[in-house]
């Protein structure tokens, strides 16, 4: 019994000395490198929270959709194409989750757009936009969302979208308006993955992208900035992520200095691969990790470094944390794919971190990557 109740103590002052904090806000850098599919590198920044004062939305309208159990998404988008059939026009998509009791495409239609009516002008008075109906449309591919597990709440197959369009907006002047909205000015003025969006906003083939997707009690808000590179994907041995994203060091938002929010701020890099590869001659630090419930976690979250979980096949994904680091150079951050296999680390995992560990878990439930969706 003295041993268990010395154990218990010294587990909690040691989780409790790291004073691990999960703030509402998230800001998380992407890069996807698709040698299977498109052949395309995509880099992505996304600023996301569940709190609509760190992502300004009007509560009431924000409320009037998440009582509605239908609507599966609302999407804001300056994409080429947010649909077939739409064409170098910004869109308002509204997604509708399917009635079963009507049947015939005209009847889903019009039932769709019905419900959808509901909210547009009240979403067109908050964008300061004037998107008109332009179609109900039936998503019908599932490529992309199988290969990278994603929910289907944006696309996928079965998905049905009334689409709004608006006239074409340049990313970069579309941005600056929608952040100005959306997110306040203690965020876009604390520098960190916000600033790096905004400078990508001048890429050419640059796109944003604005969604809410209701929960049971809340909503989940993201503002994302994307760029893609046509046909960079099978070139690329060496993977660089901050080259990708143009910068020669990433450094955390100053929000979070008031605390320890180790998980608040992520670099994901998934590769797709029509083959098994694997990841080799990484240059930065290997989190020590374990499995737990088949999800790999850092068993000491005051590391910088990397996470790969799966280290090999042909979806990898590589997670990087900061640690208790405010910053990370470029050259901290490569790896190259093939070559000689990554060694896993064998971890014993000690009593006093068994805390910690439950506490990270909770935390990279809550923080989990928009790459896989949000899963309550």
């Amino acid at each position: 019994m003295l041993a268990i109740i010395s154990l218990f103590t010294i587990s909690s002052n040691y989780a409790f000395s790291q004073e691990v904090g999960l703030a509402t806000y998230q800001e998380t850098a992407q890069i996807i490198i698709d040698k299977s599919i498109s052949q395309n590198v995509t880099t992505s920044i996304t600023l996301q929270s569940t709190s609509i004062q760190e992502i300004k939305i009007s509560a009431e309208l924000e409320q009037k959709i998440r009582e509605n159990k239908r609507i599966e998404a609302v999407i804001v988008t300056n994409e080429k194409q947010c649909v077939l059939g739409v064409v170098e026009e910004s869109c308002i998509i509204i997604n509708v989750e399917r009635n079963p009791e009507i049947r015939g495409i005209f009847a889903i239609q019009d039932e769709t757009k019905e419900v959808a009516e509901q909210y547009i002008d009240e979403i067109n008075q908050m964008f300061d936009t004037d998107a008109k109906f332009h179609s109900v449309y039936v998503h019908s591919n599932d490529e992309a969302n199988s290969a990278l597990e994603t929910s289907g709440v944006i696309s996928g197959k079965g998905a049905i979208s009334a689409v709004y369009t608006m006239a074409m907006e340049d990313t970069n002047s579309m941005y600056e308006k929608i952040s100005a909205i959306l997110i306040p000015k203690v965020i876009r003025d604390s520098d960190g993955f916000y600033n790096i969006a905004k400078n990508l906003s001048f890429e050419d083939n640059s796109k944003m992208t604005f969604s809410l997707i209701p929960l049971d009690s809340k909503s989940l808000l993201q503002l994302k900035l994307s760029v893609n590179y046509p046909n960079k994907a099978s070139a690329i041995t060496q993977v660089s992520p901050l080259e990708l994203l143009k910068i020669e060091n990433i450094k955390r938002s100053d929000y979070f200095s008031s605390g320890f929010y180790p998980l608040n701020s992520i670099i994901q890099v998934v590769i797709l691969s029509p083959e098994n590869t694997n990841i080799s001659n990484v240059k930065g630090n290997i989190v020590p990790s374990q499995i737990i419930d088949g999800e790999r976690i850092p068993t000491d979250i005051t590391k910088n470094g990397w996470v790969f979980d799966p280290q090999e096949g042909q979806m990898i994904q590589g997670k990087y944390i900061f640690g208790e680091k405010i910053s990370i150079d470029k050259e901290e951050l490569k790896f190259s794919l093939g070559g000689s296999e990554l060694q896993s680390e064998k971890i014993e995992l000690d009593e006093e971190i068994i805390v910690v560990v439950i506490i990270t878990i909770v935390a990279i439930a809550a923080a989990l990557f928009y790459l896989k969706g949000y899963k309550k």
